[in-house]
């Protein structure tokens, strides 16, 4: 079965995108860019939100994904700037989410997305940028913010057909609760 995956590395100034298509194991590169929030003033957060909530709305309006990817924020020394990013990242969400028939929405961190693509958490830049066009087959390397949002695409990808192996052998679903003792989930 053939899914399209939409990977979003947000940023609050740029917010990277990448749309693969998928049958199996096989991947097929469809598009990839960014979304800019530069027309918008240094301290005008709003805008820079609306900028991409709309810039997402018209990733998604434009190649139907039936699954997206999100990077999850780590959290910085600095705690304005996750702050700041964490934000960005809720506007992207929002985008993927408002539409009727919305995709599948997964979320991965970087460590995931860096050991699904290079094969170790601890990547430079530029050997995912190179394996993101290995994979793909791309006439050369995209840019950071494109590399690391195809980089979660293809991560997903992976983990969704495993997850769908799984789910078709076992009956796996979500806890509906769960309670906290002494720091551990039970």
């Amino acid at each position: 079965m053939s899914r399209r995956i939409l990977g979003i590395d947000p940023g609050l100034q740029t917010t990277g995108f990448g749309v693969i298509e998928t049958d199996g194991p096989r991947l097929r590169y469809l598009a990839s860019g960014t979304i800019r929030t530069k027309e918008a003033a240094q301290g005008d957060l709003p805008n820079r939100l609306r900028l991409i909530f709309e810039g997402v709305r018209e990733v998604v309006a434009r190649y139907e994904p039936t699954d997206a990817s999100v990077e999850i924020v780590f959290v910085n020394v600095n705690p304005q700037s996750t702050l700041l990013l964490g934000q960005a990242r809720g506007a992207a969400i929002a985008g993927l989410l408002s539409f009727t028939t919305s995709p599948q929405v997964s979320e991965y961190t970087a460590l995931q997305m860096k050991k699904a693509v290079v094969g170790h958490g601890h990547a430079a830049k530029a050997q995912i940028r190179h394996m993101v066009m290995r994979l793909l087959e791309l006439p050369r390397e995209p840019h950071n913010d494109a590399a690391d949002a195809l980089g979660l695409a293809i991560c997903h990808a992976h983990a969704g057909h495993a997850m769908a192996q799984m789910a078709r052998m076992t009956d796996l679903s979500r806890r509906t609760h769960a309670q906290i003792k002494g720091g551990r989930v039970y």
